[in-house]
C-alpha cells in the first residue's frame, strides 16, 4: 500500500512545480491579468477567443455575471440581458476590484491554462489525501502532512483569486510563491516516510547544518527574485512588453541584494558540494544542486546582459524551486546517518 501511495506523492509533487511553471509562463509573458475575474474568466468558465464577445453591442445576449469592456472600463452583467439599440448601465455593474481593462487572447488563454493546472493539482491532492487517510492507525504523521498540503492548497486558491483582485499585488505574489514551497517541502516529506528504499549515509554535522542553511537561503532568494520580477513588470507597463531592454532600467536595491546573494548561494552549496566528495558522505542529489545552481547562475545572467531570452525566465524560476526541493530532501537524508 506505501509504493502506490508513493506514487501518488510524487504525481503530486510534479503537478505542483507544473503549476510553477505555467506561473513563472504567465509571468514571462506578461499574462497575469490576462483574465480580471477568478475563477471565471470575464465571466466565462471557458475564455472568450476574440474581443467582440466581451464588447458591448446592441441586439446582442449576455449572461449574468459576463464582464464587458465598455469606453475602457469593465462591468458585470446583473441578469441576463438583451441589449437594444442604447447601452443601459441599469443593467450592469461597474467592475470595482481593479481597473485593468484589457483583452489580449493569447494572454488570456495562457492565464487560463496556468488555472487549468492548478485545477489537474486539486484533483491530484484529493487521491493524496483520500490515500492518506489509510495510515492513521499505522503512522499518523502521513495524514497528518498530507491534509496539512491540502489545506496549504486550498490557501493557494484563495491566494490566487486575491492575486487577481489586487492587480498583481507584489507581497500577495511573494507569499503566494512561499507557500507553494512549503507545499512541496511537506510533500518531500511524505515521500520521504513512505519510501520503502531508506539509505544510509555518513554523518557530518557541518554538512547537515549547512543543508538547512542553503535550503534557508534558496527560499529567501526565491521570495527576493518575485520582488524583482514585479519590478520587472512595472517597467513592462510603462515601456511595453516588447521594450525588453527597458526592464531593469534603473533598478531597485532588491535586484542588486538578488544578484549579489547568488554569490551566497554559489558558495555553500560548493562547500557542501566539497564536504560530501572530501568526507565520502554518498550523497549523489549533491551533484545535481550543483548542476541547478550552474543553470540558475547562466539563466540569470542571460536575463540581464540578453535582454531576456524566451524561456529564460521559466527557467530560471523552475530550477530555483527544484533546487529548493532537492536541499530540502538531501537535509531528511543526512538525518538517517551511521
Amino acid at each position: 500500500m506505501k509504493s502506490s501511495f508513493t506514487k501518488t506523492v510524487q504525481i503530486a509533487i510534479i503537478s505542483v512545480y507544473l503549476i510553477f511553471l505555467a506561473g513563472s509562463v504567465v509571468r514571462m509573458t506578461g499574462s497575469g491579468m490576462g483574465c480580471p475575474d477568478w475563477p471565471k474568466c470575464f465571466g466565462y468558465y471557458i475564455p472568450p477567443t476574440a474581443e467582440e464577445q466581451i464588447t458591448w453591442k446592441p441586439n446582442s445576449e449576455f449572461k449574468k455575471g459576463f464582464i464587458i469592456i465598455k469606453d475602457e472600463a469593465l462591468f458585470v452583467a446583473e441578469h441576463d440581458i438583451k441589449t437594444t439599440e442604447q447601452f443601459n448601465k441599469s443593467n450592469w455593474a461597474t467592475y470595482t476590484k481593479h481597473d485593468y481593462a484589457n483583452f489580449n487572447k493569447f494572454h488570456t488563454w495562457t492565464e487560463y491554462i496556468n488555472r487549468l493546472s492548478s485545477v489537474l493539482a486539486g484533483f491530484v491532492f484529493l487521491f493524496l489525501i483520500y490515500g492518506a487517510s489509510k495510515f492513521w492507525k499505522t503512522d499518523k504523521r502521513i495524514p497528518i502532512l498530507a491534509y496539512t498540503a491540502f489545506f496549504l492548497m486550498l490557501v493557494e486558491a484563495w491566494l490566487g483569486k486575491t492575486v487577481v483582485d489586487t492587480n498583481l499585488k507584489p507581497s500577495i505574489i511573494t507569499i503566494h510563491m512561499v507557500i507553494g514551497l512549503i507545499i512541496i517541502a511537506l510533500l518531500l516529506q511524505l515521500k520521504f516516510i513512505t519510501s520503502d528504499k531508506k539509505k544510509t549515509y555518513n554523518y557530518n554535522s557541518l554538512f547537515s547544518k549547512l543543508l538547512i542553511i542553503s535550503a534557508v537561503f534558496s527560499l529567501i532568494q526565491i521570495a527576493m527574485g518575485t520582488q524583482v520580477r514585479q519590478f520587472i513588470d512595472e517597467q513592462v507597463k510603462l515601456y511595453g512588453f516588447e521594450n525588453k531592454d527597458y526592464s531593469l532600467m534603473n533598478p531597485s536595491f532588491k535586484f542588486y541584494f538578488h544578484r549579489s546573494f547568488t554569490i551566497a548561494i554559489v558558495l555553500i552549496n560548493f562547500v557542501l558540494f566539497y564536504i560530501n566528495q572530501a568526507k565520502n558522505l554518498g550523497y549523489k542529489l549533491v551533484n545535481w544542486v550543483v548542476a541547478l545552481i550552474f543553470l540558475e547562475t547562466i539563466t540569470g545572467m542571460l536575463m540581464y546582459y540578453a535582454e531576456f531570452p524566451l524561456g529564460t525566465q521559466a527557467t530560471h524560476l523552475l530550477a530555483g524551486a527544484i533546487l529548493f526541493g532537492l536541499q530540502y530532501y538531501l537535509w531528511l537524508q543526512s538525518r538517517l546517518t551511521k
